[in-house]
């Protein structure tokens, strides 16, 4: 079973067949971290918030010290990948959710207490907030940082030991936050491993109390397979189609320069990018020029502009350009924002498209986009909106644009999706008071704040009782007159 996981793993990497040659020595170190980390929990299963916090701010620390290197090898993974998006995106949120959990460990960890029935006393109930023992997280290439510190950071508040699967396609972003992990942690408390597709494969099949998995949701799939082979528990933060849509008496100019920076941030290489735009019929034509002008006003130049990210790789670039082939092969109508005319030679960076006249079977309205690609849709009612929603797979998060109450509780009732945002884009990921995640084909389980301290968590339920055994009066042999009495009471 494992070597058919494998496999499917493999398949899915452009490296695999250079990488077989040293994935060995790979997976053995792995196992060595996994079985230290093991044996460290067995020794230290609880501790306590005193020591959760030391670690989480000397974490922090770590991270600020190395902000620079942060953000250069960032910038060097991607061809090109603005200063002020890594700041705003990965490394303030990051900083910032520590300083969040820090402040609320102690209270996320107070045993919390529970009713006992009236049957069952006298007796005392409470659930108390264990550690899982040693987690497993593997990060994606799209925020290398933020994707793996905000899921270390709730292991790490829930007392856990922690192994992360950085991604091959963030090399110099892994060797960073390994070096700063290395100052900061021993590798029996907190190890990053690195690798491809294969070394992926072997991760996820190890049997971990928990296992994080941030990526697409084919890839998601085969996760979810290999950790079932030990049960393992898991989280999987996806993706999906996330609609945008502008309600029928919305200023389409304000949604327009919204959706526009929720589109160009870091090239809509973003999980919850809006992937397609629901406009109403009679106001298409005005969002589409309003679109390119914010994008343009945004980004004068895309080529050589040190504010617009670059696609990842050479093969996800390859992509964009099937996409745009396959919908211009099929009708649609394509415009090109490019706003100084520029040639894109020799460069992963690339205009933004805006697509009209989509349909279902252009692989553009199948697949999740994750780049600079816009199909925009009329719509006659509201309703028609909902329904194209509803009837595709739930989306991990879904944008409404409209100051209508009545619209707005339309949309919350009728509709399913990981998270919801009112009249802008991106911003509700990042909130550390909100829990983070899918439903259905965009994800399963919740993280961030004091709910990604509860994933992490065994929440136990305990049981006090006295010297004094209530329990007793139940005993056998039934059909006493306790028996009776107790029936009568509790059975009406």
């Amino acid at each position: 079973m494992r070597r058919i996981i494998m496999t499917e793993f493999i398949a899915a990497s452009p490296h695999h067949v250079t990488e077989n040659r040293a994935v060995g020595p790979l997976i053995d170190e792995m196992d060595l971290i996994f079985q230290a980390q093991q044996e460290a929990f067995h020794k230290a299963p609880m501790p306590d918030a005193q020591q959760r916090i030391a670690h989480l701010n000397r974490f922090k620390i770590a991270m600020i010290r190395y902000q620079d290197q942060i953000v250069r090898a960032i910038d060097e993974d991607f061809g090109g990948r603005a200063r002020d998006e890594t700041l705003l995106a990965e490394f303030f949120p990051s900083v910032e959710g520590i300083r969040y959990a820090v402040k609320r460990i102690r209270r996320w960890m107070k045993p919390q207490r529970r009713r006992m029935g009236l049957m069952f006393q006298p007796g005392r109930a409470r659930i108390i907030y264990q550690p899982l023992g040693v987690v497993g997280v593997i990060a994606p290439w799209n925020y290398p940082l933020y994707l793996t510190v905000s899921p270390l950071t709730a292991a790490l508040a829930a007392g856990n030991r922690v192994m992360i699967k950085m991604s091959e396609y963030t090399p110099k972003t892994a060797e960073i936050v390994r070096q700063i992990l290395a100052d900061t942690f021993k590798q029996d408390h907190v190890a990053v491993v690195t690798g491809g597709a294969d070394v992926a494969a072997a991760f996820s099949a190890k049997p971990w109390n928990h296992l994080l998995f941030t990526g697409s949701t084919a890839v998601g799939r085969r996760v979810m397979r290999t950790a079932a082979e030990n049960l393992t528990p898991v989280t999987l933060e996806l993706g999906g189609k996330s609609p945008a849509i502008i309600g029928p008496d919305t200023p389409v100019a304000e949604a327009a320069e919204r959706i526009a920076f929720g589109k160009a941030f870091n090239a809509a290489q973003t999980c919850v990018a809006p992937d397609y735009v629901f406009c109403p019929r009679p106001n298409v034509n005005q969002f589409v020029a309003s679109f390119q002008r914010c994008v343009a006003n945004m980004y004068p130049t895309l080529e050589t502009n040190a504010d617009y990210t670059s696609i990842i790789n050479s093969r996800r670039h390859e992509r964009m350009q099937q996409l745009i082939a396959d919908a211009k092969a099929k009708g649609a109508r394509v415009d090109v924002i490019n706003p100084a005319g520029e040639a894109f030679a020799d460069t992963r960076k690339m205009p933004m498209y805006v697509l009209r006249d989509v349909t279902e079977n252009m692989s553009v309205m199948q697949e999740e986009i994750f780049g600079p690609i816009l199909p925009v849709m009329p719509y006659d009612a509201l309703a028609d909106a909902v329904a194209y929603v509803n009837a595709h797979p739930r989306p991990l998060a879904l944008y409404y644009f409209g100051y209508t109450r009545q619209h707005r509780d339309y949309i919350l009732d009728q509709t399913h999706s990981g998270g919801v945002l009112f009249n802008d884009t991106l911003i509700h990921a990042a909130q550390d008071d909100l829990p983070f995640g899918g439903v259905g084909a965009s994800g399963m389980g919740r993280y961030h704040g004091r709910e990604g301290f509860i994933t992490f968590s065994n929440p136990r339920g305990v049981v006090f009782k006295p010297r004094f055994n209530s329990s007793k009066m139940i005993y056998p042999p039934y059909n006493r007159p306790i028996h009776r009495l107790i029936y009568k009471l509790f059975l009406r």
